[in-house]
């Protein structure tokens, strides 16, 4: 921040032994969650209670005994683990010598806003839906890890996302609850009047005021707006307690707050960024805001607009209409009624910035706004480009589809955070430690040949284990607790194989996504899984929209035959999906399935966590697989034909699907005769994945793209 006048102040709650008193500021930085010491510094006072707490460092020093405390305080091994922790997190905070320093010298002091309706960080801070926050969270610990001048603006939703929980007949239940932000690593920001900081925007015919707080990720600050604050009505206090709400008038006013309060959030604390990325549309009203700044300071409509162009980057991420958001032009005039006149513009030619004229109707395109209004645009992966151009061809019509100027930078996860800690340390082993500064480039995997079979497979062998361990007490946790029937212990993995293929699914349950594809051919899969001598798994794991009801119903589908007693245990649903037992899976599964109708998978991040652990990737060649697979890196469900009967694709898919496990997957992992040591084969398709998609995979790659063709044009820009 660089108002002096407002402050941001860890809140002092815990009552810790002065020799490990800086565990409260860690607990207030997320670095600790992808540096695995740092965890360690928590999860060493009390394992059990870590894991009961959902790895929440707030909550967990608030409840540890004090006894407990003063025992680790005199702890010499404890002590070590503490002192190198902090030594790390003083020397990274120093940032003295970072990439971005090192390679965009003349950049030093720009810099960039980054918006994002959801922000997926940690489990401890459940406000994300699903793969765009988790990517939104990567990229801000990627930006810290490299030391890029960025910022975070979002929101922080009260009642998180949802806690799902399935009935015994498969049904998925939606309970909500309030996040108790004085309880988790959430910095409050406060004027100097010891107020706490808040931001005004008009909806409509009323005021509506946010409160201010902050998450520090590593380096990086976020800004998260809440509207749940005394001055506001009961309807308005709700505006920010859930994600992508149905309700069209709570939709917008979410998007004008986002956009337009998180453009004047940054006024006030400061901030004049050189270059604003709307990460997918739902912050474009921010370019509204901006326009409306530059005109009150005497620039011409028009001349305003070039500005705004030239700073503003636009990243769409999917070609699903659901994930597109308009309003009809009515809701846009009753909410921007009194700003089209502050920008000299009349209502016609305010509408026109983000009209979409559809086949019912006019609308209001929140992409097309953000389309419009950005001089840098992109797509998410190589086909997803392709489909982008396509999609939006009608905003150039003098123009081919080919020369529509989308670009596309295809998605990364962020390594640290996804890895499992005996990977890394194999990676550190054989690759060198210069790896981690160098994860986006092909000649540092090379090393991966070097690698041992018996010592990769003996880490993969350890990360199934650790899933199983994670599944079975899970079951048991909930058996105790009286959360599940005795039909569902089963279904809930009790019967869970330490040595057969395991397969993982888990995603959001949108109907695109076809989660029950596999399931096609209801007999043939069960004469595949319960094989004796090549027995089969498979692990599904995901939430449906509350809102959507066909996705629940694939839900159930997949629920109501993972309880046929002919499946003998070997198909399991993990309820309440969330970032740690992503972890567990994308690290302890063998085989990662990926089912979507193409092309209406963007990128596809799941499998990308799944690749760098050694899992191979079976999918339909859509989002970035389409550009990955290369014949020996995994496999590729169907081929790249599209069909308009989507019945008679789904047949086709499947076929192949079925086919794969059959004739290659399935025999090549039992190829050696021994369940618990697969084949040579197996190993070398296994090094193939990682040498070839850890690289391309990696955030650090994707942000050093980011860097080279979209964010230092930016930041050149005159604003």
């Amino acid at each position: 921040m660089k108002n002096p006048e407002i402050k941001a102040e860890l809140p002092n709650r815990f009552n810790l032994p002065k020799r490990i008193n800086r565990l409260g500021e860690l607990a207030y930085n997320l670095w600790w969650g992808w540096n695995p010491d740092a965890q360690a510094a928590f999860f060493q006072i009390d394992k059990k209670l870590w894991d009961d707490l959902n790895h929440n460092p707030v909550k967990f020093l608030r409840s540890v005994s004090r006894e407990r405390l003063n025992a680790m305080a005199a702890d010499r091994f404890y002590l070590d683990l503490y002192d190198r922790v902090f030594k790390q997190l003083d020397e990274y905070m120093a940032g003295s010598q970072t990439w971005y320093k090192q390679h965009y010298p003349a950049l030093v002091g720009k810099e960039i806003a980054y918006f994002s309706f959801e922000f997926g960080l940690n489990e401890c801070l459940p406000v994300s839906a699903g793969g765009l926050g988790v990517l939104s969270g990567d990229h801000l610990k990627e930006a810290s890890d490299l030391g890029m001048p960025l910022m975070g603006v979002g929101f922080i939703y009260t009642q998180g996302y949802f806690s799902q929980h399935i009935t015994e007949d498969g049904w998925q239940e939606t309970r909500n609850y309030i996040l108790e932000l004085d309880a988790m690593p959430v910095i409050p920001l406060f004027t100097t009047g010891n107020q706490p900081l808040t931001v005004t925007v008009n909806l409509a015919d009323r005021h509506v005021s946010a409160r201010v707080w902050m998450v520090q990720v590593g380096r990086v600050p976020l800004y998260l707006l809440d509207t749940n604050v005394a001055e506001n009505s009961e309807t308005d206090k709700q505006l920010t307690a859930r994600l992508y709400s149905s309700d069209l008038e709570v939709r917008i006013s979410q998007e004008i707050l986002l956009g337009m309060g998180g453009a004047r959030v940054l006024k006030l604390l400061g901030h004049d960024p050189d270059a604003w990325h709307m990460n997918e549309g739902h912050s474009a009203f921010l370019c509204v805001e901006r326009l409306r700044e530059m005109v009150g300071a005497g620039d011409s409509i028009e001349a305003a607009i070039e500005k705004v162009k030239h700073t503003n980057i636009f990243t769409t991420h999917t070609p699903v209409p659901a994930g597109n958001d308009v309003f009809p032009t009515w809701l846009v005039e009753k909410y921007f009624y009194n700003v089209w006149p502050e920008l000299k513009m009349t209502k016609d030619e305010f509408i026109s910035l983000g009209l979409h004229v559809q086949p019912w109707g006019e609308t209001f395109s929140m992409p097309v706004l953000a389309l419009k209004l950005s001089d840098y645009r992109n797509g998410v992966s190589e086909l997803h480009g392709q489909v982008s151009r396509r999609m939006w061809n009608f905003l150039w019509p003098d123009r081919k589809e080919e020369d529509v100027p989308i670009t596309h930078v295809t998605n990364g996860v962020h390594t640290f955070s996804w890895i499992g800690r005996r990977m890394r340390i194999l990676f550190d082993r054989y690759l060198g430690h210069d790896w981690v500064k160098n994860m986006g480039d092909p000649l540092v995997w090379e090393g991966i040949d070097a690698i041992p079979d018996g010592e990769l497979w003996a880490v993969r062998r350890h990360l199934k284990r650790k899933l199983l361990l994670y599944v079975t007490s899970r079951t048991r946790d909930q058996w105790l607790a009286g959360k599940i029937a005795p039909s569902q212990l089963i279904a809930n993995g009790a019967l869970m194989d330490p040595y057969a293929l395991t397969i993982g699914f888990s995603r959001r349950f949108a109907t695109y996504k076809r989660g029950n594809l596999i399931l096609h051919d209801y007999d043939r899969l069960m004469r595949l899984m319960t094989n004796s001598r090549m027995p089969v798994q498979i692990v599904f794991a995901g939430k449906a929209h509350p809102a959507d009801e066909p996705g629940k119903l694939i839900i159930q589908q997949l629920y109501r035959a993972i309880k046929d007693s002919r499946a003998g245990g070997r198909m399991m649903f993990l309820e309440d999906y969330d970032m740690s037992m992503a972890r567990y899976l994308v690290q302890g599964v063998d085989v990662w399935l990926n089912t979507p109708r193409r092309p209406n998978e963007a990128s596809g991040t799941s499998g990308m966590k799944a690749a760098m652990n050694g899992v191979l990737n079976c999918s339909i060649s859509d989002g970035s697989w389409h550009e990955a697979y290369n014949g020996k890196n995994g496999w590729m469900i169907g081929d790249h034909h599209e069909m308009e009967d989507t019945a008679a694709q789904d047949r086709y898919d499947a076929e192949s699907l079925y086919t794969l496990l059959e004739k290659e997957i399935v025999p090549l992992y039992y190829s050696n005769g021994m369940p618990d040591n697969p084949s040579n084969a197996w190993i070398t398709r296994m090094k193939e994945s990682i040498r070839t998609l850890a690289p391309r995979f990696s955030m650090q790659r994707m942000l050093d793209e980011y860097m080279d063709s979209i964010y230092q044009n930016a930041l050149l820009s005159d604003k």
